[in-house]
């Protein structure tokens, strides 16, 4: 987008003409993971001071939705996908399978040296690991989670996330 702006400026700041110009101008790519599974990633990256992922949970769920931080807020709320016409949405566990079509459409050369990307390999290991750390949940504490994430969960096809059932 041709207006010079601060790297820290946020579309917030925009008039709606502007904001329409600038999202026309770029392609829109929208990164989503099972909410579930971005709980267990941050529990793991010690993101929270809680002993158990139990307790961990109780902590996300009480700080609710609008006090909650990036880390664990719902995607819906971060990124606005009924307001943003995103060109892409990539789940994760096809990365690989998308970067060289977004590097197309973006004009980009698609490299034959691109990163190894282990979200595929690493599903395997998420699904039994997602397993155990749900059964150490109370049947409220799942029930609030899904409550939490709800929207998350009406906007983006996880068919498999134990937070749907």
């Amino acid at each position: 987008y041709p207006r010079q702006h601060a790297p820290q400026t946020h579309l917030s700041e925009f008039n709606l003409t502007e904001i329409e110009a600038m999202l026309g101008s770029y392609i829109k790519v929208l990164f989503v993971r099972d909410p579930f599974q971005r709980l267990i990633s941050t529990f793991m990256r010690g993101m929270g001071s809680s002993p158990s992922f139990s307790s961990f949970v109780q902590d996300v769920l009480d700080s609710g939705q609008h006090n909650a931080p990036v880390a664990w807020k719902p995607l819906v709320s971060l990124c606005r996908p009924c307001l943003v016409r995103y060109d892409y949405v990539v789940m994760f566990g096809f990365l690989r399978q998308e970067l060289g079509h977004l590097l197309r459409r973006a004009g980009l050369p698609v490299d034959s040296r691109l990163p190894e990307f282990t979200d595929t390999r690493v599903q395997g290991t998420y699904s039994w690991l997602s397993e155990q750390m749900f059964s150490e949940l109370s049947l409220q504490q799942k029930k609030q989670l899904s409550h939490f994430y709800r929207w998350d969960l009406a906007a983006f096809p996880f068919s498999r996330s134990l937070l749907s059932d």
